[in-house]
């Protein structure tokens, strides 16, 4: 809750599981933020990610979240979880990273193909989840709903340890590359990333606009062989309109004016730049932001 005492904010910023990269990022901009910005006291608030993220913005429980941008598309527009009950109290601050929808089994396990999924123990990431929207999407272009599987919903941290137990065939996560969470799993197994066939593709980026395909290489987990081509959509830092239009920019400001250090404290700080600042963005910005990105030329 954004709280005035003697010039100072108390912010909150809603991030995601603890074995994700929302939740280091956001506590890295945390940091930043308190050491750059006069005043300023953010703390970084572990959660259930983008879904639940976007209600805590609107009851305005928290400032500032992450989130993904086809979560925040249709929370605005009143979709998915969202349907009937849109949220428009928000404003983007930044595109952060692009994040990649990965669907994990074991190299040498049932699941060869899409249609080895029916039937299987799948988790589908945690309730509230984009992961679990993510799932129901790629999914769903399979022609496979949760009928046709055994679903379960966890965390990426509670995935990887069911499925190092061999209580799951395969688990789904949206996430920066490398994810932590794979990254464990693949130290003791030998792991494939599904790919989606290009035609499959072209119907979900049909459907789904805020999806992009890409690539993730070879070796870039343990114990990978393959290659993935799979769809993914961007994270990206959203501020509640209750928040003043300075907080908004000087937040704005930092995340692009901080000499470096936030790509030292989180890999993925490497990615912020005034250049794709509105990379995926299909949601209003924050007046604050506006007017940081109309002082830097980024928006007209």
């Amino acid at each position: 809750m954004s709280i005035g005492v003697n010039s100072a904010s108390y912010l909150i910023l809603a991030t995601g599981g603890t074995a994700g990269t929302y939740y280091p990022l956001g506590g890295a901009i945390a940091n930043i933020a308190n050491k750059r910005i006069p005043g300023m006291n953010m703390t970084a608030q572990a959660t259930g990610a983008s879904v639940e993220n976007m209600r805590l913005v609107s009851s305005g429980e928290v400032d500032l979240a992450i989130v993904q941008n086809d979560v925040a598309y249709q929370a605005y527009n009143g979709e998915e979880a969202f349907a009937g009950r849109p949220i428009k109290n928000f404003g983007v601050v930044s595109a952060l990273y692009p994040e990649v929808i990965q669907f994990v089994v074991a190299a040498d396990g049932p699941i060869k193909t899409w249609e080895d999924v029916k039937g299987k123990r799948i988790s589908v990431g945690a309730p509230g989840s984009g992961t679990e929207v993510n799932a129901r999407q790629v999914l769903g272009v399979y022609g496979i709903t949760y009928d046709d599987i055994q679903e379960q919903f966890l965390s990426f941290a509670e995935s990887a340890n069911a499925f190092k137990d061999g209580h799951i065939d395969g688990f789904f996560v949206t996430g920066g590359v490398p994810n932590p969470g794979i990254t464990d799993v693949s130290t003791q197994h030998r792991i494939k990333i599904m790919s989606v066939s290009e035609e499959k593709m072209k119907e979900l980026t049909a459907e789904y606009p805020f999806l992009a395909p890409v690539t993730i290489p070879v070796n870039t987990y343990i114990n990978q062989t393959e290659a993935a081509y799979t769809p993914a959509i961007m994270a990206i830092l959203i501020a509640g309109n209750h928040l003043s239009e300075q907080e908004a920019y000087d937040i704005t400001k930092v995340l692009f004016e901080n000499d470096g250090e936030l790509a030292l404290a989180h890999e993925k700080g490497k990615s912020i730049t005034l250049e794709t600042a509105l990379d995926g963005i299909t949601t209003p910005l924050h007046p604050g932001t506006e007017k940081y990105l109309k002082e830097k030329g980024v928006v007209q």
